[in-house]
Parts: C-alpha cells; structure tokens; sequence
C-alpha cells in the first residue's frame, strides 16, 4: 500500500470566468513553477474563448447572434454545432427535463446552451491541461468553477481530494463529504443565483427542491443530470 505524500508542492490559480470565479489547484513537483503556470494559463485562455464563443449576455456572441435570429445554428461554428448536439442528446437521455431550447421574454424557444456547456467546457479545459501537465511528470488537478469540479490524478502516492457539499439552507454548513481522485461533482440549485433554472414543460422556474447534486466520471453528464434532477 503507498503511503500519502502530503508534501508536495502545490498551488491554486483563481479567474474571472463566465461570470463567476474559476480556480485550478495542482498539486505535483513543478506546482509552483512557470511551465505549470502557463499550461494553467492556458485553460484559462480556452475557458474564456469558449465564454465569448457561448455568452448569452454578451450581445455579439455568436451563441446570441443565433438566439436572436441574427445568425442560424446550421451555419455556426463546429464547436456550437458540437455542444447544440449534445444538448439533443441531454433532452432524450432526461426525458425533456433538459432542453437547450427554452422560452424567451416572447415565449418563443430560443438557444440556451448554459445548462451544458460550463460543464463542458471546464471537462474540455482540464482535459487539455492534464496533456499538457504530462510533459511535466505526475501532477494531480482540480478545477472549481463556481460549485461545479472536474478532479484528476496522475499521482499514486497523494490523498484523495476532498469535496464539500454545502448546505443550500446556510453556506457556512457542510451536507456532505466526498473524496474523489478522478471524476466530477456537480449541483443545481437556487441558494448562488436565485430562481434561475427552467421547468422546459412548463416555462416557469423550477422551485421543488434547494439543490441537487450528482457525483459521476464527466463533469458534462453530471452537470446535465443535476438540472434534470433540480427540475424533476
């Protein structure tokens, strides 16, 4: 049995990202060094991309260029093309209780990628950076963008990382206690953004439960089925 390595340099970079605060931590011999940093930076740079490329605030996004009839889904880039089709995907696997096509202030449906593609997009930045980080030797990564985590160990001889599920009722309360080396949490609720999350078969806020949260090996899925879970 390997006994723990408790330590290894590590160190956690933190961003502005979509809205809400992304941080990467590493834990490895080259943590705290310049290759690392720049490979973090790096993921960085391919979540902001992704940000401008999938923005439904943002009013010259290509994603809200499509959601206003300015531009079609059918043009779009292949990276739109990629996650519209994941989230046909979502809708059969929930039954409907996902849906990228929700009702806009007109109650037309209109493109709504958000439900997957944070998700998506952080799965798609941690797998880029752990290729990089190769190069470097065993390292291990985790990455919290605002709740949601993907993990990642290359390492044998490091703990498990430790995940806190909060309270929904109070956040300075812990619901649960999750040790995990490779795969990811995510949760749905309304304690951080109020009433935001769509009931597709009714048009109205979803409101039964505080939160939902589900444990699996891809960020993507869980984050669809922890809303799918919210609404039903």
């Amino acid at each position: 049995m390997t006994t723990p390595v408790l330590d290894l340099p590590r160190r956690a970079y933190v961003a502005q990202i979509m809205g809400l605060p992304v941080s990467i931590h590493l834990r490895g011999p080259h943590a705290r060094g310049l290759t690392a940093a720049a490979a973090i930076e790096r993921a960085f740079d391919a979540l902001r991309a992704d940000d401008a490329m999938f923005s439904t605030w943002k009013p010259d996004s290509p994603v809200s260029r499509i959601r206003d009839g300015r531009d079609q889904l059918s043009d779009a880039h292949p990276r739109i093309r990629h996650v519209a089709a994941l989230c046909e995907l979502a809708a059969h696997r929930t039954g409907g209780a996902f849906c990228a096509w929700l009702p806009g202030p007109d109650s037309r449906p209109r493109f709504d990628p958000t439900g997957l593609v944070k998700g998506w997009a952080v799965e798609q930045a941690l797998d880029g950076l752990v290729r990089r980080l190769d190069e470097l030797g065993d390292h291990d990564v985790l990455i919290n963008a605002g709740g949601d985590l993907a993990v990642h160990c290359r390492r044998t001889d490091t703990p498990d990382w430790v995940i806190a599920v909060e309270d929904p009722r109070d956040q300075r309360r812990t619901l649960q206690r999750l040790e995990l080396r490779t795969g990811a949490v995510a949760t749905s609720g309304t304690a951080a953004r109020g009433q935001h999350i769509t009931d597709p078969g009714t048009g109205a806020p979803a409101t039964e439960l505080l939160s939902a949260t589900v444990v699996g090996p891809s960020l993507t899925w869980a984050d669809v089925y922890a809303t799918a879970a919210f609404v039903l």
